[in-house]
């Protein structure tokens, strides 16, 4: 028997078990395809992580690490550790947050700045403690061939031989004094070209490369870290639009001998050091490095192979773009001689670009000559898998609808891709190494996520989580006002389709007139409209009878370059024309109440609820919330902003355009601002100077600032509280006003 309508309070709305169920996360095949592991937070504190295998063979599912066993009490985060899991959006997560296979039996899990070796057998896993002391190791990993567990500490790269136990420093040690370190990420790699990693071992490992990082050219802004009972000041390196970043270098050791090979990347005709950024670096199966690297400008792309053990350069190909390239992580190699094709140089690699205007998957030769593997007016997402016997290739993409991710295959040669996944929801995959199974996560708005493991034809072998939907599930109380967006599209000036979604409330009377939310996001990177299961706070807004409503607006992601290239050198511009073209549509229907129509957002959708609402006609909204927004580009890091806006210096009035500042003048519709007072990517005083210079202007507003809250509210208590926060304003502005005008 379905469960009668019961109420949905902030409270439940976050608290554990989650509501939409459980969620495996971290999923991956060990190396010899017979174990699926993944983390999953426990029933009554969701956030809270353990490891967790899956038999392929039996189809048991078992508790492999529990993270209390191993660490009862938990741990006092560094401030590295800290930053990249803000940089991975995960920093609310508890526990075991990650962790690396190594052989088919061995796997490390760091957790609390220590490192543990798991090793698996025929009965229970043996757990060895390797690290213990009072520095804290990051980005631990296991070396390809399971000889070595490699960590970071204290700014160094180091490894234990798992044989003999012996710690060696494989880097030379850092120099805070001097900003240098060794095997890290510089800030802008870890949250702009995410890139979490500054070391890489070669397959056989034989080596390692590694980064040295020089800060010192880059500005120290200090941030006051606002908690409820103290403020820490942190000088944290900061490279702001215009001005310097790091010095990145990259260093080859040779395991066998120590000596070390400088990596000559960087290219003269790029300009200086500080103006040439490392993206990406990966290994051929002979031990050749590829390098990608990118100029300052973002609009060049350069591969260069390094042959070792001399490091002799080699060009592999060259992408340019009009405006800019987006990064991507796909870099698959393979061995294709058995078939003949270029017996000469017998290593290719699967990668993807978008010198097309869409990204699509190529095939690359070590000289970098390409073919086309997919074309079309359509988006893939990540390539997967190369099956050289079959001549296939798997890949995610868009090639159905934009608004659903799914799985396909295609012949090496090129043609038309084979869907395999089954349509009316959206997929995340990971693939099987021999690319023979998959794991598959798929979710539609009426069905949360579900975890299955699947043949390689798509067919289902066994459930991971099922995750159904019925009476015994933590939203089966909820079921029965469960609403069901709907999608439909809009034309933006120059012609392009806008996706929207609008949900509207339980019992919706089409002949009522109903107060909206536009939920923005707006920012590049970004799709809002997927056919997939939403937040459940969504479902909150409308059973206290809101329609929510949002509009993929030019610039966001998957779409192609043309639908995003039209924000370059003058962000905020074209984005709020288009998101008007979704409120004038709103305007038009019946059971809109044009006088009761709220923005909100956080980040690029704080900037966006900002941009929107100061350049929209007088009484367009009733109300607006802005959370974390940049309300000035020349605030914000380098690698983001100059992508879309180029450099201050080069592009002045794009800057001054794209800017909150011009248009506080014209702030007429209650606003409420806020912000975490440690966020560390958005800085609070991109807010601070937002509220001087409305005070200034005798412009009223209201403020919520978050201590020692980062660029996200994390913990279920304070996302009560923002949740809480939101709603009375909306009521206020929306709802209030309805009763003093007699609207229904």
């Amino acid at each position: 028997m379905p469960h009668p309508p019961a109420d949905l309070t902030l409270e439940r709305l976050y608290a554990s078990p989650s509501l939409s169920g459980p969620a495996p996360r971290g999923v991956k095949f060990s190396p010899d395809g017979q174990r699926v592991t993944f983390l999953k937070g426990r029933t009554g504190e969701q956030d809270r992580l353990d490891l967790w295998q899956f038999d392929v063979a039996s189809g048991a599912q078992s508790l492999l690490v529990d993270s209390q066993l191993l660490q009862p009490v938990d741990a006092e985060l560094s401030e590295a550790e800290k930053a990249l899991r803000e940089r991975k959006r995960i920093a609310g997560a508890k526990g075991i947050v990650d962790y690396s296979w190594g052989t088919a039996e061995t796997l490390l899990v760091p957790l609390g700045g220590d490192l543990f070796f798991v090793t698996l057998g025929a009965g229970e896993p043996t757990v060895r403690q390797l690290t213990d002391n009072d520095s804290f190791e990051t980005d631990a990993k296991l070396s390809p061939g399971g000889r070595y567990a490699s960590f970071v500490r204290d700014g160094a790269l180091h490894a234990i031989d798992l044989t003999s136990g012996e710690e060696i420093r494989l880097s030379p040690g850092a120099e805070p004094d001097r900003a240098v370190s060794y095997g890290v990420a510089e800030f802008v790699a870890q949250e702009e070209m995410h890139r979490f990693t500054g070391y890489w071992w070669s397959p056989d490992d034989r080596y390692v490369a590694y980064t040295r990082v020089d800060e010192s050219t880059v500005d120290i802004i200090p941030r006051f870290d606002i908690e409820a009972d103290k403020v820490s000041v942190i000088e944290q390196r900061y490279p702001r639009a215009g001005r310097p970043n790091a010095v990145v270098d990259l260093y080859v050791r040779d395991m066998a001998t120590g000596e070390t090979l400088d990596i000559k990347w960087r290219r003269d005709d790029w300009g200086a050091a500080t103006d040439q950024y490392l993206a990406r670096v990966n290994w051929l199966p002979d031990d050749a490095l590829v390098v990608q690297s990118v100029d300052r400008h973002q609009t060049r792309l350069r591969r260069t192979l390094f042959s070792l053990p001399d490091g002799t350069p080699g060009a592999m190909g060259e992408e340019v773009q009009p405006c800019w390239i987006n990064l991507d992580t796909d870099f698959i190699a393979f061995s294709p001689e058995a078939h003949g094709r270029d017996s000469v140089q017998p290593v290719h690699v699967l990668t993807t670009t978008e010198a097309s205007g869409f990204r699509h998957v190529t095939c690359l030769n070590r000289r970098g000559e390409a073919h086309a593997v997919t074309t079309g007016r359509w988006a893939v997402d990540k390539v997967l898998a190369v099956l050289p016997e079959d001549e296939t290739v798997l890949f995610t993409g868009h090639a159905d609808t934009p608004l659903e991710r799914h799985l396909y295959t295609v012949a090496l040669s090129g043609g038309e891709p084979q869907r395999i996944t089954a349509p009316g929801r959206t997929w995340a995959i990971t693939m099987a190494a021999d690319g023979k199974s998959f794991v598959g996560t798929s979710a539609s708005p009426g069905q949360p996520p579900q975890v299955g493991l699947y043949k390689a034809d798509g067919s289902l072998i066994a459930w991971i989580e099922e995750n159904q939907l019925d009476e015994t599930h933590p939203y089966g109380p909820f079921l029965s006002d469960h609403a069901m967006p709907e999608f439909g599209t809009l034309t933006a000036e120059d012609g392009q389709d806008l996706h929207y979604s609008i949900l509207k409330p339980p019992g919706f009377d089409p002949s009522k007139k109903y107060p909206v939310i536009v939920e923005v996001y707006g920012g590049p990177h970004v799709q809002t409209v997927v056919n997939e299961w939403g937040r459940v706070s969504d479902q909150f807004y409308a059973r206290e009878g809101y329609i929510l409503f949002r509009l993929d607006n030019r610039g966001s992601a998957n779409r192609g370059k043309k639908f995003e290239d039209v924000i370059y050198r003058r962000t905020g511009g074209p984005e709020v024309r288009d998101q008007l073209v979704g409120v004038d549509w709103l305007k038009s229907q019946p059971f809109v109440d044009a006088g009761r129509i709220a923005v909100q957002g956080w980040s690029y959708g704080g900037y966006m609820t900002l941009m929107t609402v100061l350049q929209a006609p007088k009484g367009t909204f009733a109300a607006a919330a802005a959370g974390a927004p940049v309300t000035d580009w020349r605030l914000y890091d380098t690698f983001y902003t100059e992508r879309y806006m180029d450099t201050p210096e080069d592009n002045p009035d794009g800057y001054e355009a794209s800017s909150v500042f011009p248009y506080v003048d014209n702030l007429t519709t209650p606003l409420l601002l806020m912000h975490g007072m440690a966020d560390d990517n958005v800085t609070f005083d991109n807010t601070t100077r937002l509220m001087a210079a409305l005070q200034d202007k005798g412009k009223l507003f209201e403020l919520m600032t978050y201590p020692g809250q980062r660029h996200g509210i994390r913990g279920e208590k304070l996302q009560v509280h923002l949740m809480k926060t939101r709603m009375a304003f909306l009521e206020r502005h929306l709802k209030q006003s309805a009763i003093i005008k007699g609207s229904p």
